[in-house]
């Protein structure tokens, strides 16, 4: 099993990011402020938000293979009456799919993040065309709640999502305290 580390952004990682993430198939599976094609402002951007972010409500970590940044993980929490939520959002350089590191980065981030939020619940929201992210949501402890029908536009066409969430009582129970 390939390893990984989560860490923080740097400045440094701006080439790597454009490198793993400049790839229609990542993009196709994101929301549309992830750009195709993607580029070394793209890259600036991105990484310096994270780093200003650093002590606001969200944790934003690269996921380093070998000494380099090839995807993103973040938890978000959410405002108003969904305070006690938490959006989850990831990708990973294409070279890594199916080698088992995004499941096990995603229960890192969720403990990360129970223990640092004060939230019950994280939610993900994979199209629904998107059978390799529901997978890792699923082998993560992620229970399915429904499919939302029509409700995105992405690329000039109408899709559905869906809706996973993981609870802090369960991922107490999967992943331990």
């Amino acid at each position: 099993m390939k390893e990984f580390v989560l860490r923080e952004w740097r400045k440094e990682d701006e080439e790597s990011l454009v490198q793993a993430a400049n790839n229609p198939n990542i993009a196709a599976n994101l929301r549309n402020v992830f750009p195709y094609p993607y580029s070394l402002e793209d890259a600036r951007w991105y990484i310096s938000d994270c780093i200003s972010r650093k002590n606001e409500n969200q944790i934003s970590r690269a996921i380093e293979v070998d000494g380099t940044a090839v995807g993103s993980i973040s938890i978000l929490v959410r405002e108003d009456v969904y305070e006690k939520s938490a959006e989850l959002g990831y990708w990973l350089s294409e070279d890594y799919w199916g080698q088992g590191i995004m499941t096990r980065a995603v229960g890192r981030i969720c403990m990360q993040a129970f223990e640092r939020f004060d939230i019950v619940r994280i939610f993900a929201e994979p199209f629904e065309d998107n059978e390799g992210s529901q997978r890792v949501l699923q082998k993560a402890g992620f229970i399915f709640e429904g499919t939302m029908r029509d409700g995105i536009y992405k690329n000039g066409k109408i899709h559905s999502y869906c809706m996973y969430s993981l609870l802090r009582r369960e991922a107490e129970l999967l992943y331990g305290r």
